[in-house]
């Protein structure tokens, strides 16, 4: 038998626990953290270039060394399409065929709803609903064009359909092809990506002057201009639907021998069917909201209407206008949607047979066909003049009466004069001047250290690079007064935002309360804001941040809402079983489980507002927004596009910064 022997130092070893090893000390755990050591390093780097760059260039604003003239490029090149738009051939040949072929699209369009007449379009848009959607919706269909004829907007509203009807035609088309490509192809999404975040933040405003150029004022350029602006929610949620299939289905199809083109036919498109409504959804409301900027530049319709009034400062003429693109929305929304929730559920089997598949579709056929005709046959077309209700006069009268007792004078509280000289003394001046007082490359570091410490050393390039794109391009003061508008708006749009939120997700009554307000706040056309805040706040920044907080707010709250119901119950369960009071279960359970939706909220936020710049400086916010509106109205492409190009860079480098990392969650890191 042999004897084992251990060593004293084995022994040692193996009797010490845990607890027994020292501890770190509070220093060593703080160099441990990958914050404190980004901090270190960011620290470091700013130590060794501040001076240098200090000493190169004492002065704060970019230097302008730093900076590269596009003007004479951008001016020649608009002086090239001037010259050539009527003799060259790939403006005859091309660009005028695609001009030709939108205004006959229009056209035959709208021919066909006179055609059918106010009868015939109300009854065959109603069945329609009824066999799509349900008995609720149509209701909903219904009621929401006889109001568009009862306000005296049945043609602008015919008009303004078939425009949209082409638009959103040829933007799902052009995204849903662009979305198969991004989806089967990891080399044409990544291609795609900075290409959809470019269309999507640039300003419509800023690509409306070369669409004139190129296509002249008319229904061709408004059309081009809602289709670059609507057709990216199509691309993203195509792709996005067709990424996320089960490979478990898909492999299944592909192990019975399945070719390619079966599989996309029969198993791709199908399980990416929901997010392919939802992006034919989104695309209708981002057209419908271009309504009114399309009108610039003659694309007519409702939004004319609503354009002509901005001019003359009437809220009623506005209002009147801008309720039928609300209703337009709200049908087409509910609509999409409860024919995406039908997808995939059991025909129902009651009821009589007549009203089950396609008899009933023959009949609705049929009874709009007999609608029609009645409404022909009674020599009506057009809404009938004596079944209108003016609402100008009410509107503006109650518009004159907040302006006459909240404008000034109110007790205690003040009015809204005083609040936006407040807004304008102590929040918007002292962050102007305090981000233009900051050195250049105090900015590119502040921006480099946000994106870093929440993301990754390439976000941190990326908002960078962003940052000093609008540098070189000559706009940096310009660009800092539109960054502290829309810091501003932001902060207000997040605390009433997140508030309002959180208040509706713990309150199902108020949540109900609050969604047709915020449905019709989402999708009221942006210039019908800027009427009544610059009649209640006068012309300056203050209204146009009044209009920006209004239309970026419903987003924000909708968002918040959503994020808060879905924590998980039984995390919230487990909290009451440890006595957690309802405040401790918000701070503790619920805004942290719901960080990915609050996060999203703070993006669409920033996005949203600064969507706003542009229509805002209609009404005095100025800096880059009055540059684009400048280059539209004199013909300035470089101006414009220059002005346009920073405000995207802005959006690229505050998406960066707020969003970052829920960005690298989904992708794994």
């Amino acid at each position: 038998m042999t004897a084992t022997t251990t060593s004293p130092t084995a022994e040692t070893t193996a009797e010490r626990t845990p607890a027994d090893e020292p501890r770190p000390g509070l220093l060593r755990t703080a160099v441990r953290r990958p914050a404190v050591r980004k901090l270190a390093l960011l620290a470091l780097v700013a130590a060794v270039l501040v001076p240098l760059a200090h000493a190169k260039w004492a002065g704060g604003s970019w230097p302008d060394a730093l900076t590269v003239d596009v003007s004479g490029p951008l001016g020649k090149a608009s002086d090239w399409i001037i010259d050539n738009r009527d003799s060259h051939w790939i403006f005859l040949y091309f660009f005028g065929h695609i001009s030709n072929a939108i205004i006959i699209g229009v056209r035959v369009v709208y021919v066909a709803l006179l055609a059918l007449g106010w009868a015939g379009v109300t009854a065959g848009l109603t069945l329609l609903a009824w066999r799509v959607a349900g008995v609720r919706v149509a209701v909903t269909t219904l009621v929401s064009l006889a109001v568009c004829g009862l306000l005296g907007m049945w043609v602008p509203t015919m008009q303004t359909l078939a425009l949209m009807a082409i638009a959103v035609t040829a933007s799902v088309v052009i995204g849903g092809l662009l979305g198969l490509a991004g989806g089967l192809s990891e080399r044409a999404f990544r291609v795609q990506r900075p290409v959809l975040d470019t269309m999507q933040v640039l300003p419509a405003f800023a690509y409306l002057l070369p669409v004139v150029m190129i296509f002249g004022n008319g229904v061709p350029g408004a059309v081009l201009a809602t289709v670059i602006y609507a057709a990216p929610p199509m691309a993203r949620l195509t792709a996005l639907g067709l990424r996320g299939a089960d490979a478990g289905v898909l492999e299944a199809v592909a192990s019975l021998g399945a070719t390619w083109r079966q599989r996309l036919l029969s198993a791709r498109l199908p399980l990416a069917r929901k997010e392919l409504l939802l992006g034919v959804n989104q695309t209708i409301m981002m057209a419908l909201s271009m309504a009114v900027i399309a009108s610039v530049i003659g694309g007519g319709g409702l939004g004319d209407r609503v354009y002509q009034a901005l001019s003359s400062v009437d809220v009623g003429k506005a209002l009147a206008a801008g309720l039928p693109i609300v209703l337009l929305a709200v049908v087409m929304d509910r609509t999409i949607g409860s024919a995406g929730e039908r997808i995939g559920a059991a025909p129902a089997e009651d009821g009589p047979r007549l009203l089950r598949g396609r008899p009933a579709w023959a009949g609705a056929a049929v009874l709009t066909a007999v609608i029609t005709v009645a409404g022909r046959v009674s020599g009506s077309q057009t809404w009938p003049g004596g079944w209108t209700v003016a609402i100008e006069e009410p509107v503006n009268q109650f518009k004159d009466w907040m302006v006459a007792h909240l404008y000034t004078g109110v007790p205690v509280v003040g009015g809204t004069a005083e609040w936006a000289a407040d807004y304008i003394k102590w929040i918007l001046d002292p962050l102007r001047e305090g981000l233009q007082g900051i050195p250049w490359y105090g900015i590119l570091l502040i921006v480099a250290a946000l994106a870093w410490l929440i993301g990754t050393w390439a976000t941190a390039l990326t908002a960078t690079a962003a940052m000093a794109a609008i540098g070189v391009l000559g706009v940096w003061q310009s660009s800092m007064g539109t960054l502290s508008q829309v810091l501003a708006a932001v902060v207000v749009t997040l605390v009433l935002g997140f508030a309002i939120g959180i208040w509706a997700a713990r309150s199902v009554r108020l949540e109900r309360m609050l969604r047709p307000v915020l449905d019709v706040c989402q999708t009221m056309p942006q210039f019908v804001y800027l009427i009544p805040v610059v009649a209640l706040f006068g012309v300056g920044r203050a209204p146009a941040a009044a209009a920006a907080i209004v239309y970026a707010l419903p987003a924000v709250i909708r968002i918040t809402t959503q994020g808060i119901r879905s924590v998980d119950p039984a995390a919230l369960e487990a909290a009451r079983s440890l006595g957690a009071t309802r405040g401790q279960q918000l701070r503790q359970v619920q805004l942290p489980l719901a960080r990915p939706a609050l996060l999203l909220a703070v993006n669409q936020g920033v996005v949203l507002v600064l969507a706003v710049v542009v229509i805002g400086s209609l009404v005095g916010s100025g800096a880059l927004g009055y540059d684009v509106l400048f280059g539209l109205a004199q013909g300035d492409l470089a101006t414009g596009l220059v002005a346009g190009t920073a405000i995207v860079c802005l959006g690229l480098m505050l998406d960066r910064v707020t969003q970052p990392t829920a960005r690298r969650d989904r992708k794994g890191a």
